[in-house]
């Protein structure tokens, strides 16, 4: 009888722990733990590894362009934060001037070669983007 006890129990245990795992995981995606989305979810030390991949950074670029997607990422938590329940559209409209912002301070620490190079995977990108979009609502 206590043996039975124990093994309800157990079970209870497990499918707590599983629960808070679950949960936990679902947070972290939710608040843009996971990477892969274009670079806007990534680290900023990630985020100029792969641009320095692409583009061949000098170390100067990289420190600069450390900066840009740190202060980028803090002021993209801030203004989900503010904008929680607004306007759809006008959460749109916002997101889109400040990318557009964005990528004009990496720009401008980019050479003109760099800067091409930058733009046409910007556009391989959002081409990518558009399809997964396309391919997940049919």
């Amino acid at each position: 009888m206590s043996l039975n006890f124990k093994n309800n129990e157990m079970k209870k245990l497990l499918m707590i722990c599983g629960l808070m795992l679950g949960i936990a995981g679902f947070t972290q995606a939710q608040q843009g733990g996971g990477q892969g989305r274009g670079g806007m979810m990534m680290k900023p030390e990630e985020r100029v590894k792969q641009l320095d991949e692409k583009l061949k950074l000098s170390d100067d670029q990289k420190t600069k362009l450390t900066t840009v997607f740190t202060e980028q990422a803090e002021a993209m938590k801030k203004m989900r934060e503010d904008m929680q329940g607004a306007d759809r559209d006008a959460m749109r409209e916002k997101m889109q001037k400040f990318r557009a912002d964005n990528d004009t301070k990496v720009s401008a620490v980019l050479t003109d070669d760099q800067k091409k190079t930058y733009e046409a995977w910007q556009k391989e990108q959002r081409a990518e983007m558009q399809k997964r979009m396309q391919g997940g609502s049919n």
